[in-house]
């Protein structure tokens, strides 16, 4: 699925054929902030201004603006596999989140290729 990204936000890109219009919003964050365009141009412009609109409105109440994604996740691996995961860890002498952050950046680093 293709995004876009301006400042640290990110962006879906989607299609509606029955309106003839390109459409969005701004993933990893709660508040829904949408978008649309006639053109990847505009869909594009309309993002930015999404993202802007958005920090100046946080910024004018004086609230601190979502970042998307905080850093912390929760997941569900299983049994079995949060064993091993963790007999593997402390086989490097580090903790489990460690061992879970190099999984992570290794896998994400094979994906880029």
């Amino acid at each position: 699925m293709k995004t876009m990204r301006y400042k640290e936000y990110h962006g879906s890109v989607e299609i509606s054929p029955e309106d003839n219009v390109l459409y969005g919003k701004l993933l990893f964050i709660s508040p829904l902030i949408t978008y649309e365009g006639a053109t990847a141009q505009e869909l594009e412009n309309a993002f930015q201004d999404a993202v802007d609109s958005y920090l100046e409105d946080c910024m004018a109440d004086g609230i601190e603006p979502v970042k998307p994604c905080k850093g912390s996740f929760n997941i569900r691996v299983g049994h079995d596999l949060h064993l091993s995961a963790a007999v593997a860890a402390h086989s490097e002498s580090i903790n489990l989140n460690e061992f879970m952050k190099q999984a992570l950046a290794e896998k994400l680093q094979r994906c880029e290729m």
